[in-house]
């Protein structure tokens, strides 16, 4: 990879993180701590969430029908979306210890705090829980994809393409044959040390 490359690479993580910060600052006036794997609201923000709250009759009749109607093709989903969970969890813990590369941690991905907002109702919760184990398995397993691929076959496509994992842009270009097999062993040996994310604000 060339200096360029690489100082643009940089340039861009410095301004993710800059973005983080500014968006945990705007958010940071909504106070609450999180103790552990708890979250307290101040005594203000949970008397305003007791007063958004629907109760579930209101919620029912104001909700859209069609969302009512593909509720069990939603929740259909968990099935499948357990599947992956639990052979992807085991693929890693089978195959990265032998190819020594550095596991993924399962709760920076997959994290439940929403049952804690006081302004939604049990449904509410109950579909925003899911929505969370939802994307964050996606996430996750496409962070263990994308550590497999750096291992195997470090190689960018031709075409451009959408919703790329972290490690693919300091991947080989396309048709970079110069030095393959050593370029190789070293992706591989950076595969040993992968940093563990850095948590979204």
């Amino acid at each position: 990879m060339d200096t360029r490359i690489r100082d643009l690479l940089t340039q861009i993580q410095v301004l993710e993180e800059d973005l983080r910060t500014a968006l945990h600052e705007r958010e940071s006036r909504i106070h609450f701590t999180i103790r552990g794997k708890r979250v307290k609201f101040e005594r203000e923000a949970r008397e305003v969430h007791a007063r958004l709250k629907r109760n579930f009759f209101r919620w029912l009749a104001t909700d859209r029908p069609q969302n009512l109607v593909t509720g069990p093709i939603i929740y259909g989903m968990a099935v499948p979306l357990a599947l992956l969970d639990g052979f992807i969890t085991l693929y890693q813990a089978t195959c990265f210890p032998i190819y020594g590369i550095a596991k993924v941690r399962r709760a920076d991905y997959i994290v439940f705090d929403r049952h804690e907002l006081g302004y939604l109702n049990f449904i509410e919760r109950f579909h925003c829980e899911y929505c969370a184990y939802a994307n964050g398995l996606v996430a996750y397993a496409s962070e263990i994809v994308g550590r497999t691929e750096q291992y195997f076959c470090p190689i960018k496509h031709a075409r451009k393409i959408l919703g790329v994992h972290a490690h693919y842009s300091r991947f080989l270009a396309y048709g970079d044959a110069v030095d393959f097999h050593a370029k190789l062993e070293a992706f591989r040996a950076a595969s040993a040390k992968l940093p563990d994310p850095v948590t979204p604000a």
